[in-house]
């Protein structure tokens, strides 16, 4: 189907394509096999300007949007999901400096991620994971600094980056209202790094604790102000949720070309399995859900690009349906291999696994679900006044 994409869109996708076909499939395997994560390829994004890419041009990269990010991350995820979930962590790391930050923190950090250094973003915690507001993270302004205690857990990144956007309670007696975020960089005093998650899926990717024992930070790393926190987050997810959507349209497209081409080999009953009205139909319907899964994340990306304010209830349709459509199709595709898609020699398997992720990170899908009936519930409490 033809999107209307430009010609530097059409560029910067087949790019994050071809680094994805000739850089991350070779590995993606034992990448996943050894839980390593995937430094080397990294420097091949950086070096092909895929980290510059929604950053302004006032801080050294491309001055491009949210779509052309998930044009890259969908291409990568593709061919593996736990790569592009390193890569797309980055990215949104970044969006509270980008959304929030002052001028001079722009002008230090965002050539920096524009480059390649790799950014994170923390908010979860053993208390705080669907309830953001449970975070006991503290940080306390002492003098000309501010002190952090506490612990974030589930960090992608986490240990690998080195710039973080972290948020912690500065007003407890104000609940959610008195959270703050704050930029910490990897070897400030008292910041160091936990337990690394042995994961299900996206095991290449790193998944840890960030531990702040008496962290101290200058005042001036505090983003927008104090109790600007759970905005900040909000607004963050609003932008980067579209991104989850990407990772998974790649993810179920690499799983439906995956499984056309096994049925189209796998010989039973004298005739390819591809030819069985069973399969077909399986494939058609997954085909069908692909193709509107990514016409609804290109859709609410473009619409986000634009400067449209109304996009909380349209960004976690972003998320829900095509991690949905992921879990679904991957599955799907697994079944249309046998047991063979249940044997790690076909990358169907490691599919599957990588996609239930999708259904949880930046918010689970019970979650998406709470912000479109919140949304559905005010559009609809105006109409109902006007009348």
């Amino acid at each position: 189907m033809d999107y209307f994409l430009t010609e530097d869109q059409l560029m910067i996708q087949d790019l994050a394509r071809q680094i994805a076909e000739e850089k991350v499939m070779p590995v993606r395997a034992e990448l996943d096999e050894k839980e390593e994560f995937p430094r080397e390829l990294m420097k091949h994004f950086a070096e092909a300007d895929l980290f510059r890419l929604n950053i302004p041009e006032a801080y050294d990269g491309m001055g491009l949007g949210g779509f052309e990010h998930a044009l890259a991350v969908e291409q990568v995820s593709r061919v593996c999901c736990g790569v592009a979930c390193t890569y797309a962590a980055s990215g949104l790391g970044a969006y509270p400096l980008l959304l929030f930050g002052s001028e001079d923190q722009k002008k230090k950090y965002l050539p920096q991620i524009a480059g390649g250094t790799l950014a994170a973003f923390a908010l979860t915690e053993s208390t705080a994971g669907s309830d953001a507001g449970g975070i006991q993270t503290r940080a306390v302004l002492e003098g000309d600094e501010y002190v952090l205690n506490g612990t974030k857990q589930w960090i992608t990144n986490a240990g690998e980056a080195d710039i973080y956007s972290v948020i912690a309670l500065t007003d407890p007696s104000r609940g959610p209202r008195g959270a703050s975020f704050f930029i910490v960089e990897k070897g400030d005093p008292g910041f160091s790094f936990g337990k690394r998650e042995k994961k299900m899926g996206i095991r290449c990717s790193a998944t840890g604790e960030l531990i702040f024992n008496n962290c101290r930070l200058p005042a001036d790393r505090l983003i927008s102000k104090e109790g600007m926190g759970f905005i900040i987050a909000m607004r963050t997810f609003d932008k980067s949720r579209p991104g989850v959507g990407a990772q998974a349209v790649g993810l179920a497209q690499g799983a439906l070309e995956a499984a056309a081409d096994y049925a189209r080999t796998r010989i039973q009953f004298g005739h390819p399995i591809i030819s069985f009205q069973a399969i077909q139909h399986m494939l058609a319907d997954m085909a069908a859900s692909v193709e509107a899964a990514r016409a609804l994340v290109y859709a609410v990306a473009r619409y986000i690009d634009s400067g449209a304010k109304d996009v909380s209830k349209v960004s976690a349709m972003a998320k829900l349906f095509p991690s949905d459509v992921a879990m679904k199709v991957t599955t799907d595709a697994v079944q249309i291999f046998g047991g063979s898609g249940y044997m790690r020699d076909y990358p169907v398997e490691k599919m599957m696994r990588d996609a239930k992720i999708l259904q949880i990170y930046e918010g689970t899908n019970q979650i998406q679900r709470n912000v479109i009936g919140q949304e559905l519930h005010k559009e609809f409490g105006r109409r109902g006044r006007k009348k």
